[in-house]
């Protein structure tokens, strides 16, 4: 599963990663693995996780740069008293 980390990282969207996490969980709860496909659901489901994590931080990074932004360039318009 090491080789395919590196290439979801840079190859999956947030909503593919988080589809496919739910699939994971679902089959995961369902039973009926082996305990060797039960291992390795968990451990993509874990790799699935990272992805969308990481998404979401550079998500909040942007949001907040931009929030930044539109607070430094709100006073700039603003004569001084």
């Amino acid at each position: 599963m090491a080789a395919g980390a590196g290439a979801d990282q840079d190859t999956l969207g947030y909503e593919q990663a988080r589809d496919e996490l739910v699939d994971v969980v679902r089959r995961l709860e369902a039973g009926g693995s082996t305990l060797e496909e039960s291992l390795a659901l968990w451990e993509r489901g874990e790799e699935l996780a990272r992805v969308c994590r990481r998404w979401l931080e550079g998500a909040r990074a942007r949001l907040d740069a931009a929030l930044a932004e539109e607070g430094d360039g709100a006073g700039e318009d603003e004569p001084d008293e």
